[in-house]
């Protein structure tokens, strides 16, 4: 009785044919993991400082609008019932946080501006003044080193007006949120690619946040996202970042 069998010619064959597809499909499967994951822990992130602004608030008092002091080079150890600081309210609600004041604290660490919304001017030009966290996950969480021109950065109130919206008018100033009361998060901390995410359709301006035009698809979602901070609670502050905190599991 006969046996039948694959030649060789036709393994070849095959295991060509499967090197091809996994080659094809592999690196698309790969990011959109990656994408899935940087926008959970994006969300996760903005919920532990909203959690940590609610906690302050319970605790000592104050939360994002109360503040009435700076942070600075040495807020490694505000404390929140000696001074009402970004710092001291992170400080007294943060677990495992450790607080480095400029970027040259991470030589390697840069950050890729988007060729699309350029929201992170701010950052890379006053790089070495900013007030910077990072996470017990390894999240980076810079705050805005702009602030009247002051080494020292956010001072005033964070506070969001009745109706207010994340949106600019045409004279460039922000429409219901404390100015310089902004931030970026680096979900994935010094580790790359330490890029900001972006629309792969639709625009990417704060305006057109809430016409939910802007789709943004695993190859252009970055590992930093715009955030603004306002009262109690935390938001995205681009378009972008706003369908991965809404597409976020």
């Amino acid at each position: 009785m006969l046996k039948s069998a694959f030649t060789l010619a036709e393994v070849l064959i095959t295991l060509g044919i499967i090197g091809v597809v996994a080659a094809m499909t592999i690196p698309t499967l790969m990011a959109n993991v990656k994408a899935h994951q940087y926008s959970a822990k994006f969300k996760k992130t903005i919920s532990t400082q909203s959690n940590a602004a609610k906690m302050s608030q319970a605790q000592y008092g104050f939360d994002f609008s109360g503040l009435t002091d700076r942070c600075n080079a040495n807020s490694a150890t505000d404390n929140p019932e000696d001074k009402q600081s970004l710092c001291s309210l992170l400080n007294g609600t943060l677990t495992g946080a450790t607080y480095y004041y400029g970027l040259n604290n991470f030589s390697n660490y840069s950050i890729v501006e988007s060729d699309e919304f350029n929201s992170v001017f701010s950052f890379i030009n006053n790089k070495n003044k900013l007030p910077i966290y990072q996470l017990s996950d390894g999240s980076l969480i810079l705050f805005s080193g702009l602030l009247g021109g002051s080494d020292d950065v956010i001072g005033a109130p964070c506070t969001r007006a009745i109706g207010g919206n994340p949106g600019i008018n045409a004279d460039g100033e922000y429409k219901g949120y404390g100015t310089g009361c902004y931030a970026l998060i680096d979900v994935n901390g010094v580790s790359k690619p330490n890029k900001e995410v972006k629309c792969t359709r639709g625009t990417n301006e704060r305006s057109t946040m809430e016409a939910g035009d802007c789709i943004v698809e695993p190859k252009d979602m970055g590992d930093i996202f715009p955030i603004v901070i306002y009262d109690g609670s935390v938001s995205p502050y681009s378009a972008a970042a706003a369908y991965a905190f809404s597409h976020s599991k």
